[in-house]
């Protein structure tokens, strides 16, 4: 099955699904299932076993009861683009997902430290972060990690821009969060008075964009201001600790009028990392370029001679908030891993058997010193 034999099609560019995201590269993903007569659509919400997809012929909703593997990482998400019954089957079901381009994924809270999807196939990760509050950079630099490891770019938006009481400050602000987000575009955007709306939707304008966030941060109003309606319910901000509410309580994908589509996603208690390394390097590449000039190759940064890292550091070059933010971040990811990964338990069962040798032939050397 062809673009143009698609049900209600006659092109590439008048596809139905076309403005969620449909291309070449799913049209052959897809071609396996179409001489089946399923219909290709994407996932926009799932509740309770069944989900609601886009499809060439409308919006249906469809029961997962076939997708639902052992393996939690595998579960139909929003953003994912699947199979599925033709149009009057009774029951109709999701068959089958097509493979995905990119996932963002947490690990949850339970002991067994599972990894949870938020979003599938997503081309931007807008992390919204409000100006009410002081600023956590360590829990931007925790989102942006996960953000990389996902394959999408990463996109600050900083929300509530106008209660920075002047533009000194807030170029202040940008400044801070752009030094904890090397590489990634900080944009102050105020939903009540649409300053730096338009360049937000430049950025996320084509493509999947996701949008997350802590409760309060305003997402649901960024999502209002982008969509041009109010789509999603906004709730009022505690005065107590400016926090809010659950505002947001499922994922739901949306068109944008300018282009692309968005995911909105309940705001987050808890980002812990699932198997990020190489986010948690790309978000602090500048750590990872002072490694490489490093004496040692397994320079652990701690005490070693010739540690660039640490000369860095002395000079005022490196800050201190990032170094500490870059090696607990490293800890909780190795902690993670070594619960699903059995070769990297046994490297860091190895690895603190080798720091507690050395560490007691240190003792015995100052011990046999004081004797001499």
């Amino acid at each position: 099955m062809s673009f143009s034999s698609l049900p209600g099609s006659s092109s590439s560019s008048s596809h139905p699904l076309v403005p969620y995201g449909w291309d070449v590269g799913w049209e052959a993903e897809f071609a396996p299932y179409a001489g089946q007569g399923l219909l290709p659509g994407r996932v926009v919400r799932v509740d309770r076993g069944q989900c609601d997809v886009v499809t060439p012929v409308g919006p249906l909703r469809a029961d997962t009861e076939f997708v639902v593997p052992r393996d939690p990482m595998k579960v139909v998400c929003t953003g994912d683009w699947v199979a599925l019954d033709p149009e009057g089957s009774d029951p109709l079901y999701v068959r089958t997902l097509l493979p995905r381009r990119t996932a963002f994924v947490r690990s949850t809270s339970s002991k067994r430290s599972e990894g949870q999807i938020l979003a599938a196939n997503v081309d931007h990760a807008v992390v919204a972060v409000s100006l009410a509050g002081e600023l956590d950079l360590g829990r931007i630099e925790r989102f942006l990690a996960l953000a990389w490891e996902s394959g999408a770019q990463p996109v600050v938006a900083l929300s509530k821009a106008d209660l920075v009481p002047d533009a000194v400050t807030l170029a202040h602000l940008v400044q801070d969060v752009e030094t904890a987000a090397p590489g990634v575009p900080v944009v102050p955007v105020s939903a009540r008075d649409g300053d730096g709306l338009d360049v937000l939707a430049a950025v996320v304008a084509g493509g999947t964009s996701v949008l997350l966030g802590q409760s309060g941060a305003g997402k649901s109003t960024l999502a209002n201001a982008l969509l041009g309606a109010d789509v999603m319910e906004v709730q009022a901000i505690r005065d107590v600790d400016g926090k809010g509410r659950h505002t947001t309580t499922t994922r739901n994908l949306l068109a944008l009028p300018g282009g692309g589509v968005l995911i909105d996603t309940p705001g987050l208690r808890g980002v812990g990392l699932w198997d990020a390394e190489a986010g948690v390097g790309q978000v602090f590449s500048e750590i990872e370029e002072l490694a490489r000039k490093c004496r040692f190759h397994d320079c652990a940064h701690g005490s070693e001679p010739g540690c660039a890292v640490l000369a860095a550091l002395e000079s005022g070059e490196l800050p201190e908030r990032r170094l500490d933010s870059y090696r607990k971040l490293l800890r909780e990811n190795q902690r993670i891993v070594a619960k699903t990964d059995a070769r990297v338990r046994a490297e860091i069962r190895r690895d603190w058997k080798r720091k507690g040798a050395e560490g007691r032939a240190a003792m015995e050397a100052k011990r046999g010193n004081r004797h001499v």
